[in-house]
C-alpha cells in the first residue's frame, strides 16, 4: 500500500485587513483544490483568523500525522526564522506523534519577478518604452538587515536584462528609507518617470499605506510622473511555487540560492547562461593553496 503524502500547511503573516486575511484563506482553498490528493491547511502567525495552532489541529482531526510547513511570506525575517519554527514545535508538543518538514520562504523567485513585471506592465499602461522608467520596490522592512538584503536583492534581480532605468528599494516599517525617502532619493537620481511596485504578496493594511505615502508624495511633486501598481496577488505562479516549496521540503531538497542562477533559471538577457559548464577562477591574491574558491565553483555546477 502508498503511503499518504504528507499534507500540506501554508503559515502566513496575518494582516487587520479583513480583505488581505479572506485572500490568503481564498489561496489556501484554491491549493486545496488543485491537489485533492492531500490535506490542506492554512493559518496565521498574529492578527488574523485561523491561528496557525488551529490549522494544525485541523489537520489532526483529518487523521493527518505528518505534514510539511510552507511559509508565505517573500523573506527571511523574524517570522520565518523564529516565530514559526518556535510555533510549530510547540504543536508538536500538543499533539504527540505528529511530525513535520518545514520549508523555505518564497524569496525572489523568478516566476515571482515575472509577476512583478506584469504589474508594471499594467501600471505603465500604454505609455512608451521602459528606458525612463525608475522602479521604486517597496518591501515590509524588518529589523533583520539579513530580511532587508533580500528585497535588495529581488530590486537587483528585477531590474537586470528588463531594460528599466533603474529599481531602487525602499520600506513602508521598521527600515530605511521609507517610502517618502525612497521616492526622493529616485528624484535625486534624475527620475521623471517612477512607478511605485508593493513587494507583497496579498492587499492589506501596509500596501494600502504604501500607496496613500505614494499619492501624498506625488501631489508635492507635480514635476514628477508617479504611478503605483499591484501587489502580486493569487497569481497561478503563486500557486506553482508554493507547491514547490512544498514538494522540496517533503524531499529534503532545501536549495540555498539556485532559483536565480544564472546558470540554471533563464534569467532575462542571460538566457545564454543556462548549462554552461563552469570553470575555477583564481583571485590575483590567491596563493596557490586551494583555500576553497575554486572549489565552491567546481560544487556549483555539480550541484546543478
Amino acid at each position: 500500500m502508498t503511503p499518504s503524502p504528507p499534507a500540506l500547511l501554508i503559515a502566513g503573516h496575518g494582516t487587520r485587513d479583513e480583505a488581505g486575511a479572506e485572500a490568503f484563506r481564498a489561496f489556501v482553498r484554491e491549493l486545496g483544490d488543485r491537489h485533492p490528493e492531500l490535506p490542506v491547511a492554512g493559518g496565521f502567525i498574529e492578527l488574523s483568523p485561523p491561528p496557525l495552532g488551529d490549522a494544525v489541529t485541523g489537520l489532526v482531526e483529518r487523521g493527518v500525522r505528518q505534514f510539511a510547513a510552507v511559509p508565505l511570506m517573500l523573506v527571511s525575517a523574524g517570522h520565518a526564522k523564529g516565530d514559526i519554527p518556535a510555533a510549530l514545535a510547540r504543536e508538536k508538543e500538543r499533539h504527540p506523534g505528529i511530525t513535520y518538514t518545514y520549508g523555505r520562504p518564497l524569496g525572489p523567485h523568478p516566476s515571482l519577478l515575472r509577476v512583478l513585471e506584469r504589474r508594471l506592465d499594467e501600471a505603465l499602461g500604454t505609455a512608451d518604452g521602459r528606458e525612463d522608467v525608475t522602479v521604486l520596490l517597496v518591501g515590509r522592512g524588518s529589523t533583520d538587515p539579513d530580511a532587508n538584503a533580500e528585497v535588495h536583492k529581488a530590486a537587483r534581480l528585477l531590474w537586470e536584462g528588463r531594460g528599466y532605468a533603474g529599481v531602487e528599494t525602499a520600506f513602508v516599517s521598521l527600515a530605511a528609507p521609507d517610502v517618502p525617502g525612497g521616492l526622493d532619493r529616485c528624484a535625486r537620481l534624475g527620475a521623471r518617470r517612477i512607478v511605485v511596485l508593493p513587494y507583497f504578496l496579498f492587499t492589506g493594511i501596509l500596501p494600502d499605506r504604501v500607496r496613500r505615502q505614494t499619492e501624498e508624495w506625488a501631489a508635492a511633486h507635480p514635476d514628477v510622473e508617479v504611478r503605483s501598481a499591484d501587489v502580486i496577488g493569487p497569481e497561478p505562479e503563486l500557486l506553482d511555487l508554493v507547491w514547490e516549496r512544498y514538494e522540496e521540503a517533503v524531499r529534503g531538497d532545501l536549495r540555498m540560492n539556485c532559483d536565480s542562477c544564472v546558470y540554471r533559471i533563464a534569467l532575462p538577457g542571460f538566457e545564454d547562461k543556462v548549462g554552461l559548464p563552469q570553470q575555477p577562477h583564481f583571485h590575483p591574491d590567491d596563493d596557490g593553496h586551494h583555500h576553497g574558491h575554486g572549489h565552491h565553483h567546481g560544487g556549483h555546477a555539480h550541484a546543478h
